[in-house]
């Protein structure tokens, strides 16, 4: 029974791989001779990818027609767009995060504060300087 249970694990096993086997065909074959991926179904392929990026771009007859404000009008415009995209922390939020960073700061200055110190002791001890 164990034995045949096992074998049944092996045959699992076995398809697992021959799915992975199929499945590196297929990748394979997604692709042709000058590397460029063929188009199955809906997947995007690189020359679509680059078709899309270079409409995207302006050309520089079409920024120089934009004039100085209406440039500034649009930087607000994306500014303010992306404020509301912002998740602004609560009240609470914000004053347990300011709590952390100062707490954070002053254990800073006082360890740096004792090197300081330690550092200007020793270097006196071994200059001869008034200690």
């Amino acid at each position: 029974m164990a034995e045949s249970k096992r074998r049944g694990e092996d045959a699992g096993d076995e398809r697992l791989e021959e799915d992975a086997i199929v499945d590196d065909v297929a990748d394979d074959d997604a692709t042709n001779a000058e590397d460029e991926p063929v188009s199955r179904g809906g997947t995007a392929t690189r020359k679509r990818a680059r078709a899309e990026s270079t409409e995207g771009r302006k050309t520089r007859k079409d920024t120089e027609r934009i004039g100085l404000f209406a440039r500034i009008a649009r930087f607000f415009r994306e500014v303010v767009a992306e404020l509301r995209k912002v998740i602004w922390p609560t009240r609470k939020e914000l004053l347990t995060y300011t709590a952390v960073v100062v707490t954070f700061v002053a254990v800073m200055l006082a360890i740096v504060a004792g090197l300081d110190y330690g550092f200007a002791k020793a270097v006196l001890f071994v200059f001869g300087g008034k200690s």
